[in-house]
């Protein structure tokens, strides 16, 4: 998946680092409600609230997963009958040849076994991974994201975003540093 930059030349947008989890959360929130849309939020540990924050609503893992297990149990079913019904066709105890009953366990393990599959490569494809690479990675102070350091990035892409005003606005926030990120 490449990644398209807009905005400024070479500049994937502004970060500002925070030492606490509550001011990153009320910094994602204040950003939020300033207009921005496209940021992310970087955290050593899960802080409650904050993908909301940032504006991160996503129903489409599930939709996904139960597009997946419909699709598994239809041809799970599928397949049984067009083995019973059409490519094998036996008489057994004078059963019909459709005789559905016989079809769930089929079914069921079929639809699970595609809704597991789905939920994987699902959740994988919307976070856009595997990527071994991203800008972030080019500020020395973002290795710290992983121990005791919180950073909020408002990238370029965002239609709000203007360099020296989004830098005022992560200023006002009282970070610990405000960095640009390079693409």
């Amino acid at each position: 998946m490449e990644i398209e930059y807009t905005g400024q030349s070479g500049l994937y947008g502004l970060m500002a680092s925070f030492d606490r989890p509550e001011p990153l959360l009320e910094a994602a929130r204040e950003a939020r409600a300033e207009g921005y849309r496209d940021m992310d939020a970087y955290a050593p540990m899960p802080v409650e609230g904050l993908a909301e924050a940032v504006g991160f609503r996503s129903n489409s893992v599930s939709r996904i997963v139960f597009a997946g297990g419909l699709m598994g149990a239809i041809g799970g079913f599928g397949l049984m009958w067009w083995i019973s019904v059409i490519a094998y066709p036996h008489i057994v105890d004078g059963r019909p040849l459709n005789s559905w009953p016989a079809y769930i366990p089929i079914t069921f393990e079929c639809m699970v076994l595609i809704a597991s599959i789905t939920a994987v490569v699902g959740m994988l494809a919307l976070n856009g991974l595997p990527r071994p690479y991203h800008p972030v990675f080019n500020v020395p102070q973002f290795e710290r994201a992983s121990r005791d350091q919180f950073f909020l990035c408002i990238e370029a892409t965002d239609p709000k975003f203007d360099l020296a005003a989004t830098r005022r606005f992560l200023e006002h926030l009282k970070p610990l540093e405000v960095m640009e990120v390079e693409a």
